[in-house]
């Protein structure tokens, strides 16, 4: 996917790689830092994106910035911290977001990675969780395209096209499913049901077709898929449910999302146009849920401002840009977090950042891409 010198001048500096290349985000969310088996975990395996780490760069000291799910997803579209937004905690209903003093949705006015790269010529799309606006009775919150998306499929926290999800449990007569979340439907036309446990690659599904159309298009494209595994509640395939008990049904949900998440990292390798000029980043919105997921050595969980509840376990893979004597390891040093990501990934597209606009995230490009072990300079602020 050829892009020429003269177009990236005009809609920006030009970026550190000789083509423009495609970006994938996947945001899990609740997972913990040791819960992908090449981060510790010896009691699930997740051999998908273990893959990833084996062919790009684990990254250690990787930190979002915040412990619960709104203001993280908040700080990693838009480079800056979410209380700038109003967003301190999850987004709920009008009144428990008014009596928080919260706004009701993240301002369409935010400075997101999307926007700045689709005006500068990328195909965007956000398939997955939102969590930004637009959740139980908060029904006039913008459309997903408000925030610079071409297309977009999201869960029941978010306005427009979604995916809802069906229960099974074992034993129970698959045609007679249970349903959760039903009250989602007035947040958009386009409500579709299928089974919990394969949500994920409903997902994926709806993001292989979008890549397809940009490639035929020969643009470059940003991709969002954020599930909403591996977060409570747990509904793993009936066979994978073991003796049922929190812990292994977090597990199975855990293995059956790396699999389905196999399916588009499958599609990306094997594609002559996207396996040398894409970059995958994957990492989590925040720590694990108590008794389901697990931080490795560290102290916390999600909700708690300690490492538990903000380091993330970030993996990037990008085979054709990234320093060959990076590929395969673990940076242990490097310290930057999510909000560090918007204006790095605009450098490196050759992207201009908007006007009047202060990142309160550094460009690192070269750590993401394994050309260097530096930190970022400032510190690092948690609410």
């Amino acid at each position: 996917m050829k892009t020429l010198t003269l177009l990236i001048a005009c809609l920006g500096p030009l970026g550190l790689l000789a083509e423009r290349p495609n970006l994938i985000l996947v945001f899990i969310d609740d997972m913990g830092w040791g819960d992908f088996s090449c981060f510790g975990n010896e009691v699930a395996k997740t051999p998908h994106i273990d893959r990833l780490a084996e062919e790009g760069l684990r990254f250690d000291q990787f930190y979002v910035n915040s412990p619960i799910c709104s203001p993280s997803r908040v700080a990693i579209s838009t480079g800056q911290y979410p209380q700038r937004w109003k967003i301190t905690s999850y987004l709920s209903n009008r009144e428990h977001n008014l009596k928080r003093g919260m706004a009701q949705w993240l301002d369409p006015k935010a400075p997101t990675l999307a926007r700045s790269l689709q005006k500068a010529g990328y195909a965007t799309g956000h398939f997955g969780k939102w969590h930004m606006g637009g959740q139980r009775n908060v029904a006039d919150a913008p459309p997903i395209s408000a925030y610079g998306f071409d297309e977009s499929l999201t869960n029941f926290e978010g306005m427009g096209p979604k995916l809802l999800p069906l229960t099974l449990k074992p034993g129970q007569d698959p045609n007679k499913p249970g349903r959760i979340w039903g009250d989602a439907t007035r947040l958009g036309d386009g409500v579709r049901w299928m089974q919990r446990s394969k949500i994920t690659e409903g997902f994926v599904d709806a993001a292989i077709p979008f890549i397809k159309k940009a490639v035929t298009a020969d643009k470059p494209f940003y991709l969002n898929l954020w599930p909403d595994d591996v977060h409570s509640p747990f509904w793993p395939p009936t066979a994978k449910w073991g003796d049922g008990s929190k812990r292994r049904l977090y597990l199975s949900v855990l293995e059956a999302m790396d699999q389905q998440l196999g399916k588009l990292f499958a599609f990306v390798r094997k594609h002559p146009k996207l396996s040398g000029n894409t970059l995958i980043m994957v990492c989590s919105d925040n720590g694990p849920e108590k008794g389901a997921g697990v931080a490795g050595p560290f102290r916390g969980f999600k909700t708690h401002l300690f490492e538990g509840g903000v380091r993330s376990s970030l993996v990037a893979w990008a085979p054709g840009h990234m320093a060959d004597k990076a590929k395969g390891t673990i940076n242990q040093k490097s310290i930057f977090s999510a909000i560090d990501l918007v204006p790095s990934l605009l450098e490196i597209t050759g992207t201009k950042a908007p006007r009047n606009v202060i990142f309160d995230g550094e460009s690192l490009p070269d750590i993401l891409l394994g050309k260097s072990n530096a930190s970022r300079k400032q510190d690092i602020l948690f609410r």
